[in-house]
């Protein structure tokens, strides 16, 4: 497709389906070396040889990434097999209970937010780190829109996405002034049609599903490749003048 990324080391975190499988397409499509990570071996694995299969590079490996060790793992391996890490998209993520607070377990509370908000600083801190060997680098995290706008019954989900979405900005400002530059921002999608989405629709039943058809200006679910453009551009150096920033892609959704 292009060359938006020629030459980058990219790694994806929940890079097995959804978003981080489209991203991980496009940005192989656009030169990048791509790393995928996920839980999920068997699909992380196909997904993967699928991409390679187009003649890129790409690799799979297991990782989770509420474990340090497995973070300190995956960088090095990376710096030692590619030399660099130049992006990376901290994209592995769960969704909320669907339960009132009041009702909500301490350990689905906790689950919650050391995979959603743990995961990623962890990313951010051994990502940094990692790029710094380099010449530098962009991390790109999923927040979400309700990282910004709040929704009953999902607490423990708004909690970690408005940290994803304020921990961007702080890990932003600390690089901005070091070299070399690690540029930090987030991205905020709205409803897509990934498997994430599809699950809380089946949860919540068809109110949910009508919630989201009156809600959106531009109407039903947005696509996963809509998410990557918007890692891809953040990613490239193209957004050489961009951090801190929250790229908010929801069909219109916070602008009602």
């Amino acid at each position: 497709m292009g060359d938006r990324l020629k030459g980058k080391v990219a790694l994806l975190t929940g890079g097995a389906s959804g978003l981080g499988r489209a991203t991980g397409e496009l940005m192989a499509a656009e030169g990048a070396t791509v790393v995928l990570t996920d839980i999920q071996e068997v699909e992380g694995e196909k997904v993967a040889a699928d991409i390679a299969a187009t003649g890129a590079t790409c690799l799979f490996r297991a990782q989770d990434t509420t474990s340090e060790a497995g973070w300190e793992a995956i960088c090095a391996e990376i710096l030692d097999r590619f030399g660099h890490l130049d992006i990376l998209l901290n994209g592995a993520g769960v969704g909320g209970a669907g339960g009132d607070l009041e009702e909500m377990a301490l350990e689905t509370w906790r689950h919650c937010l050391a995979v959603n908000l743990d995961g990623v600083f962890l990313g951010c801190k051994h990502g940094i780190r990692a790029m710094r060997q380099g010449s530098g680098g962009s991390i790109i995290n999923i927040s979400s829109i309700f990282g910004v706008a709040g929704m009953s019954q999902s607490g423990n989900y708004c909690a970690s996405k408005g940290g994803v979405r304020l921990l961007s900005k702080a890990a932003a400002l600390e690089c901005a002034k070091k070299t070399p530059l690690v540029r930090v921002n987030s991205i905020h999608p709205g409803f897509i049609d990934t498997p994430m989405v599809a699950s809380a629709v089946q949860r919540r039943g068809q109110a949910f599903s009508d919630y989201i058809d009156n809600n959106v200006p531009l109407g039903g679910l947005g696509q996963p490749m809509d998410i990557a453009e918007g890692v891809v551009y953040l990613a490239s150096d193209a957004a050489g003048f961009v951090t801190g920033s929250e790229l908010v892609i929801d069909g219109g959704f916070l602008a009602r």
